[in-house]
């Protein structure tokens, strides 16, 4: 078979992906993929598979057709885009905006000037938003001149999250004297044997600020380099995804792949924008530990367990993600052996192992558990203030 080369394999998919709305499902609202698993599929060096598995992506669930744009958006008039934030109806206005950006200015100009506007509404989309972001940055950051498919993907992904703009309530900060381990070993987690259901998780979420150490825990991680600081976050929560299988299987990907996307766009950031990326980050983190685990029993047990464990190698993890099929899969075993290769983890090769085995390989079951999940989710956090000043 023909080589593909990743430039290649992601303008491909680009075009073949380009009529696809921004979320899919029948259910609930569940972020495109596509773009994402495309271009992470491609950075793993499966280029060749990339093609085959758009058209499978394609069939496997229906998207929504994307709101079209209504009103024009004013970059200059800042209520103007600030009163629109959260508003998903805007998103089409949000994405000629953002095309508009493109087109008088160089790309890392454009995303210097929206990424700290709209990180504090980093859990848009269920983070998907800024991982969209990261994805289409990276692609652009790979080529020589960017191709408009390219441009476009960053105007949707950056338009995406602003169109799905959450706050989570609090102002996170690097201001505190803890490290990522202790910060999280620190927080105070609800006991019980008790699943956590998606309207159990959902209600937590929503109701953050009355919970034990969340308010607290904004201000505990002490400040650090950015680079440190994203190695230690996605070491220690892939060990909290291998040791915490009673939970849904999907969500706690994120903490591992948002932090991992953040590193791939702060080379393209001024350096002031860097701890404020890490803060909010750390708060999401702090949300997702509270709404979808039950406590820290048995954790070190499990991590050391899993570790210790015969792991297979990342190349027959990338293999095995890239059979499997599964975008989370995918996006999460590229995550791991990126940040394993940053910083060499075993706790990263066991938290990809235990995604591959965890993660439902059936399109159509898997699509209506996180339907249903994600429906939940999204219910109990529209009401989070996702249109707050910022």
């Amino acid at each position: 078979m023909t080589k593909v080369s990743y430039s290649d394999a992601v303008n491909d998919a680009l075009e073949r992906l380009d009529d696809l709305g921004y979320e899919r499902g029948i259910q609930g609202d569940l972020a495109n993929h596509g773009p994402m698993g495309a271009e992470a599929l491609a950075a793993l060096g499966h280029g060749d598979k990339v093609a085959s598995w758009v058209e499978t992506y394609r069939t496997a669930m229906p998207h929504h057709d994307a709101p079209s744009a209504r009103f024009a958006l004013d970059a200059a008039d800042e209520s103007s885009w600030r009163s629109a934030l959260g508003s998903f109806d805007r998103a089409g206005d949000w994405e000629q905006l953002m095309a508009r950006e493109l087109a008088e200015a160089p790309w890392q100009t454009v995303l210097a000037r929206w990424w700290p506007r709209l990180l504090p509404g980093m859990l848009a989309g269920f983070t998907h938003g800024t991982i969209r972001t990261a994805h289409a940055v990276r692609s652009l950051a790979a080529v020589p001149e960017p191709s408009p498919l390219q441009l476009t993907e960053l105007a949707r992904a950056l338009g995406y999250w602003a169109a799905r703009f959450t706050r989570l309530p609090g102002s996170p900060r690097l201001g505190g004297r803890q490290g990522v381990a202790q910060a999280v070993a620190g927080l105070p987690r609800l006991r019980g044997e008790v699943p956590v259901t998606p309207p159990v998780a959902g209600k937590r979420l929503q109701t953050l600020d009355t919970m034990p150490g969340y308010t607290e825990g904004l201000a505990q991680l002490a400040p650090g380099d950015a680079q440190w600081l994203l190695s230690e976050m996605t070491a220690e929560f892939a060990g909290v995804y291998v040791a915490h299988d009673e939970i849904f299987a999907i969500p706690m990907v994120h903490t591992v792949t948002l932090p991992a996307a953040v590193r791939l766009v702060l080379p393209y950031l001024p350096a002031e924008q860097h701890a404020a990326s890490v803060a909010a980050v750390w708060q999401v983190h702090l949300g997702f530990l509270l709404a979808f685990t039950r406590d820290r029993r048995g954790e070190a047990d499990m991590v050391r367990a899993a570790t210790d464990a015969d792991l297979p190698s990342f190349d027959e993890l990338s293999a095995r993600s890239v059979e499997h099929g599964d975008e989370h899969v995918i996006k999460f075993t590229e995550a791991c052996l990126r940040e394993n290769l940053l910083r060499p983890d075993r706790r990263f090769a066991a938290a990809a192992f235990a995604g591959l085995q965890r993660i439902e390989s059936s399109r159509e079951a898997h699509a209506q558990t996180t339907l249903s999940t994600m429906a939940t989710i999204k219910s109990a956090t529209a009401s989070t203030g996702n249109a707050r000043p910022v």
